[in-house]
């Protein structure tokens, strides 16, 4: 018997007080992210899917922007949209935003444990626990030494 191809489901619920382009987005998102959409799946085309929801074609558009800024769908022109190989460009992303903030507490003049602890101070407000605990390891960062400073820009 032949596996069965993934089929993609998902609920909007109106009475939420998250936007509907968010609903679709995040659904699409964390089933990409736990693999129940594999690497490749065809999503449905927009107009397509804003049928199926009872939503507007622009809605779902704004779901699959969001989603191919975010690394999670590719879209080949009239091909269509497909589930991207999302790893590999989040990792990048995030470890671009991290470099770039980084340079920016260096700038505000922050201390490395400082720096720090703004950074997990945010992932606990947007994750809501302690992210080191989540993964149930902890995290040790060693600082560099110190080297030229980089110019600032404007």
């Amino acid at each position: 018997m032949s596996p069965q191809a993934p089929t993609l489901t998902l609920t909007i619920e109106p009475a939420s007080a998250v936007a509907p382009f968010e609903q679709v987005r995040t659904q699409i998102a964390d089933r990409a992210r736990d693999g129940s959409l594999p690497v490749g799946y065809k999503l449905p085309t927009v107009r397509g899917l804003a049928e199926e929801l009872g939503l507007a074609a622009n809605t779902v558009a704004k779901a699959y922007r969001a989603l191919e800024t975010d690394g999670v769908i590719e879209t080949r022109g009239r091909n269509g949209s497909f589930i991207a190989a999302a790893g590999e460009a989040a990792d990048k992303e995030a470890a671009a935003a991290a470099e770039s903030y980084a340079r920016r507490a260096q700038r505000l003049g922050l201390d490395h444990r400082a720096a720090l602890a703004a950074v997990e101070d945010a992932l606990r407000a947007t994750y809501g626990t302690d992210a080191s605990k989540d993964r149930g390891s902890s995290v040790s960062i060693t600082p560099a030494a110190p080297g030229p400073s980089a110019p600032s820009g404007p």
